[in-house]
Formats: C-alpha cells, structure tokens, sequence
C-alpha cells in the first residue's frame, strides 16, 4: 500500500517508520510543462556529471541551479494563492528556461554537446516558455476577472 521512510513519529517524538501513500500527487506534477520541466532538469543533471572537474562551480553550477529553477518557480507558481504570485513566479520560471538555453548554447560552443543535442534541448525548453506563456496568460485573465467581479484576491 504505502513506502516506509525513517522519519519522526509524530505523536511520540521517537525516530520511527512513517507510512506515506504515493497516490497524492502534488498538483504541480500534474502540470504537463512542470512535468516536462522536470525531466530536462533531471537530464541536465546526468550531462553536468560528465564535465570536466574544472567547470564543476562554473558552468556545471550555473546549469544545475537553473534548471532546477525552472520546475521549482512552476511549483511555486502553481501553488500559489494570489494571481499576481503565480504570475510573478512562472514570469521567473521563463526567465530560468532562457538562461538554461543560454547555458546549453554554451555547453555546445565548448564541445560538451553536439549541435544536434544543443538543438534538441534548446527546442524542448522553449515548449517550456509557450507553456509558461499560457500559464501567464490563463492567470492573467482569471486575475482580471476576478477585479472585475470586485474579488479581492490578487
């Protein structure tokens, strides 16, 4: 049924088993650009551990922490209560695809990647941007709605 992971119990305060069930899923996991986001960080992550030693806390860094930001801001963005939150976090998921395209280009010029696969993973991360375009524009709207109506929530 449930995955055992050590843990705090909760009602004794003793380290002990907690049992969780995998069938809640997040609602950002549900989002396929979250989902998509995702998978590319993941593959970004396997591709940075074959750089050399001396671009560890350079480009491999710089890769990694946008990468991550990407499905981090959609997260965050999708969890987020106010309009203008979700809006302001997916505007900065956008901005970190770009950067990781950015990171990519650079990746290829110094011979780590092929054209071909620097062109695979720019192409998918900008999937990612027309995602978060609809994401931006769908916010916007409901937001503007929502003034309309005379609700608060913004």
């Amino acid at each position: 049924m449930g995955e055992s992971i050590r843990g705090f119990e909760e009602q004794s305060g003793n380290i002990g088993e907690i049992e969780y069930q995998r069938e809640f899923v997040p609602r950002h996991e549900k989002l396929w650009v979250w989902q998509k986001a995702h998978a590319l960080r993941l593959q970004l992550h396997q591709i940075c551990r074959g750089l050399p030693a001396d671009e560890r806390f350079r480009l491999r860094a710089q890769i990694e922490r946008a990468s991550s930001s990407v499905a981090d801001n959609i997260a965050e963005g999708n969890s987020g209560y106010y309009y203008n939150i979700k809006i302001r976090s997916f505007y900065t998921a956008r901005r970190e695809a770009a950067e990781t395209q950015n990171h990519i280009r650079h990746l290829e010029g110094k011979r780590f990647l092929t054209s071909r696969e620097a062109g695979l993973l720019i192409s998918r991360y900008g999937e990612i941007i027309r995602g978060l375009n609809g994401l931006i524009k769908r916010a916007s709207q409901k937001r503007d709605t929502s003034r309309l109506k005379g609700n608060d929530r913004l």
